[in-house]
């Protein structure tokens, strides 16, 4: 790669702040950044993967710290934060899903789950702006949607709101952010094997739904890299407002 685009892609100096690290996308994400230089901030609700995922990306001569966080609770959200100070970088990865028909589904796992996939992204958002703001800096808010914000699926309709509506919420963001240089874009995976849903994506519905997809093949999680880095970092310096849809050619299947 020539100096100049090397450097447009390097996140050397930055720090960046990744939610639901302790597994799947965002174990992922916080390994991805970390190798292009940023300091990485891995945050979850569960503490112990944490700490395994710090210790794998300083043996690989990253740098990171981490911070169990529940992205549901503002005053959490602020105290991490504040201990973190501003960000470059923020991934809103932090999501949860349930899969119950219209009939059926409950109050709880209605909140559940809009309250960590949209109203925890938007908290992070919220927050991490205005300290980018306060500070006078720019940065880079990447909020991780899915191509399910577009296209629909049964027995989950929590998770096709959520998705949805974070969708419509970064343009809305990136709207009024963009006079603080502050960049808010998504990023929309298809399916992605991850050791979270290995298991069903190997099953016969698994394999009946690869076979809905145009290059009949899942997206690994490096499939994203390049689309995480550009939003990253200077590369993507005129993207705002933008989705990424990495999803192997899903959204272009026919009906």
């Amino acid at each position: 790669m020539q100096p100049y685009l090397a450097q447009l892609f390097a996140l050397d100096g930055r720090r960046a702040l990744v939610t639901g690290a302790s597994s799947g996308l965002g174990w992922h994400f916080a390994q991805t950044l970390a190798a292009a230089g940023a300091e990485v901030i891995v945050t979850a609700r569960r503490d112990a993967p944490l700490q395994a995922l710090v210790a794998s990306i300083e043996a690989s001569g990253g740098q990171a710290r981490a911070f169990a966080l529940d992205v549901t609770n503002r005053d959490d959200v602020c105290r991490v934060l504040d201990k973190v100070g501003p960000l470059d970088v923020l991934v809103n990865n932090a999501g949860v899903s349930d899969s119950q028909p219209v009939l059926d589904c409950e109050d709880g796992s209605w909140d559940r789950v809009i309250n960590t996939n949209l109203k925890g992204a938007w908290t992070m958002a919220q927050e991490s702006a205005r300290r980018m703001v306060a500070a006078r800096q720019g940065g880079s808010l990447i909020n991780v949607t899915s191509i399910l914000a577009s296209r629909v699926a049964g027995a989950v309709c929590p998770y096709l709101a959520a998705k949805a509506g974070l969708a419509h919420l970064t343009r809305a963001m990136a709207l009024e952010l963009s006079r603080h240089d502050i960049r808010v874009n998504s990023l929309a995976p298809g399916y992605v094997v991850t050791d979270l849903n290995e298991a069903f994506l190997a099953s016969d519905a698994g394999q009946r739904l690869r076979a809905r997809i145009p290059a009949r093949r899942f997206s690994q999680p490096a499939d994203l890299d390049g689309a995480l880095l550009l939003l990253a970092s200077d590369a993507g310096r005129g993207m705002n407002g933008s989705e990424i849809v990495v999803d192997s050619g899903h959204l272009c299947s026919s009906l």
